[in-house]
């Protein structure tokens, strides 16, 4: 099974109503031991910044060709706590509500698990910020996957990953 890092980033630009985007980059290494890098955005949205941060994690996912093992490197302690301390399994048990309230978010909730499907999918949060490349990494992809523009939506940049 090929092994692929992905980084990940949303962005609503602390505002709900403003600009914002959202991007993937994914990472692997050829049978050469060479690394190849693909980005992948879906460019300008307005929605909240969680739905962006679950829509990053989304377009990578989907833009794998065959099964892999994914570690998904996320600054959102949504994405990452959802899985790691099995708040989505309890989600699923209550038939998607949390108390007397639904889960938010639960489309997009459910395309992830879609999207997981015959993979491997480990979820790293990537801490703090001054200094950290992997979250660097992230904060660039967020910046330029709004930059792009409405135009940019739905393009796929990724061919393959060895």
């Amino acid at each position: 099974m090929d092994k692929v890092t992905l980084y990940t980033d949303g962005a609503a630009r602390a505002n709900p109503d403003g600009p914002g985007g959202y991007g993937a980059v994914l990472s692997a290494k050829d049978s050469k031991g060479v690394l190849h890098e693909r980005e992948y955005s879906q460019g300008y949205e307005r929605t909240t910044n969680n739905r962006m941060e679950l829509m990053a994690v989304i377009v990578g996912l989907e833009a794998l060709i065959r099964p892999c093992e994914v570690t998904v490197w996320s600054d959102s302690q949504y994405v990452v706590k959802a899985f790691n301390e099995h708040w989505i399994d309890k989600w699923q048990q209550n038939n998607w509500k949390r108390g007397k309230d639904p889960v938010k978010n639960v489309d997009l909730w459910k395309r992830l698990l879609l999207a997981m499907e015959n993979h491997k999918v480990t979820f790293c949060w990537v801490k703090g910020h001054d200094g950290n490349a992997g979250n660097e990494r992230c904060d660039k992809l967020a910046t330029a996957a709004a930059d792009n523009g409405p135009w940019i939506k739905d393009e796929v940049y990724i061919e393959s990953i060895s």
